[in-house]
């Protein structure tokens, strides 16, 4: 179990600040080379119009096809059904279900996360969030005083951290600050460049919050890899 405090440690605007990317070396162009190309994207990689902000086409020759949404032999025959388990280890989340079988996502996790391991509560879950920050990272980047809590946060929409939906994480009725949510680049799923959340595509969150209910465990598995990248707070 998690203990309050693993969240608390390095101090909550640490925790709040895994739903931003951290600063990063610029990432290689979207488009692989030639011979590294991945077969086409499934169709539910399309660009979305449905819903209240346009959500673009994933690039194609981006993310690797085991990254791919997909239902998959259940890993964790020993969990409920109705939990999500998140192998920072191997960038997935898995949605136990039933029959032996479960939903793979492919997941991006921070380079912190190790920090987080254990079991959550799944409280509740908001489409297009607003994204509040808190004022001890504003005292770190003044820039984002605008998106306050007192100034009512960013409007929800393209360039939210949080992007298209955001399951909140609870521990004893506690906020653990933690969020799964979208608004994962695609060249950064399955990697650990972040300081915390765990991000998803918006096409797979928007999926997950259709699969999920309220009061699930959601339980992180301990991370054995280093970062991809150094985190920059």
């Amino acid at each position: 179990m998690m203990t309050r405090r693993l969240f608390v440690a390095g101090g909550s605007s640490a925790l709040l600040s895994a739903c931003v990317m951290q600063p990063q070396p610029s990432p290689q162009p979207l488009v692989a080379p030639e011979a590294e190309r991945f077969p086409p994207l499934p169709a539910h990689y399309g660009a979305i119009t449905t819903e209240p902000y346009p959500i673009p086409a994933v690039p194609e020759g981006v993310v690797p096809p085991e990254l791919w949404r997909q239902d998959v032999a259940n890993p964790f025959p020993l969990e409920a059904p109705g939990t999500i388990v998140v192998d920072p280890n191997a960038g997935f989340l898995h949605l136990v279900g039933v029959e032996g079988r479960a939903m793979r996502y492919g997941a991006g996790t921070g380079a912190a996360a190790f920090a987080w391991q254990g079991d959550a509560r799944l409280q509740f879950c908001r489409s297009w969030p607003r994204w509040k920050v808190p004022e001890s990272m504003i005292a770190r980047q003044p820039d984002l005083e605008p998106y306050s809590v007192a100034n009512g946060g960013m409007d929800p929409g393209p360039g939210n951290p949080l992007g298209a939906r955001a399951l909140y994480l609870f521990q004893n009725g506690i906020d653990t600050l933690y969020r799964i949510h979208g608004a994962c680049e695609p060249e950064y799923l399955g990697k650990r460049v972040s300081s915390g959340c765990i991000r998803l595509l918006d096409h797979d969150v928007i999926d997950l919050r259709q699969r999920v209910r309220h009061g699930v465990t959601v339980r992180v598995l301990p991370s054995q890899r280093p970062p991809e990248v150094a985190v920059v707070y």
